[in-house]
């Protein structure tokens, strides 16, 4: 759910995508996501971004759990990733930006192509994802469901969580907001990233805290 006056129309989105590998970040349409950008390969793509469409494509390594990764430039990459637009951009003294990218709509990497530049280039196929675009707002969330598997989650996780505003909070910003800081792993957030449609990524949320509340509790009467 996006639509903000800034934020480009589906025929103005960007044809190549310069893409940001990186491992456990989840962006999803609508959400927001603060980046600090230090290796120069991306402190070069930013620049080059700012002076374009201020886009870039956020996707994970599709490495296997017990890899350590270095070198992104070869690791194979999922195939479905989420476009962010640079809304805000402030540099340090010591050479890094600091900046805000606001989840605009998935994308299929179509084909990945040369780069001069170190920093990775896609072929976005955005078609799949045009609802992304679309200011919609879904009746059949269980939300009593969803909040009762959060606290639960919460508790074993030892999470504070300010519980009057999320009860204020839309079933869009609260779903999308939860799969991006929740602690996850990058297999369970590349779920949450490719499910179709709102209620399914609530599902797949609630599955995940099920199962690690499941397990922390057999874990404690093994103690």
């Amino acid at each position: 759910m996006t639509g903000g006056i800034f934020d480009p129309k589906f025929n103005e989105l960007p044809n190549e995508l310069p893409v940001f590998p990186l491992e456990g970040a989840l962006l999803l349409p609508g959400g927001t996501l603060p980046l600090n950008i230090f290796e120069p390969r991306y402190l070069t793509m930013i620049d080059h971004a700012l002076g374009q469409s201020r886009c870039i494509g956020m996707i994970q390594p599709n490495s296997k759990p017990e890899q350590t990764i270095l070198d992104d430039s070869n690791t194979p990459l999922y195939k479905i990733g989420c476009l962010g637009r640079i809304t805000s951009f402030m540099e340090t003294d010591d050479g890094r930006y600091l900046i805000s990218l606001q989840g605009l709509i998935r994308y299929n990497v179509a084909n990945e192509i040369s780069s001069d530049f170190g920093y990775r280039r896609v072929i976005p196929d955005y078609t799949p994802y045009r609802p992304d675009l679309e200011n919609t707002e879904s009746e059949d969330l269980d939300r009593d469901r969803l909040l009762s598997c959060l606290r639960s989650y919460f508790d074993v996780n030892n999470i504070d969580a300010d519980w009057k505003a999320i009860e204020h909070t839309n079933n869009h910003r609260l779903v999308n907001t939860l799969a991006m800081i929740c602690p996850f792993s990058s297999a369970e957030k590349q779920a949450i990233l490719e499910a179709s449609t709102l209620v399914q990524r609530a599902d797949i949320m609630e599955t995940i805290m099920d199962m690690a509340v499941h397990q922390s509790n057999q874990n404690f009467a093994k103690q």
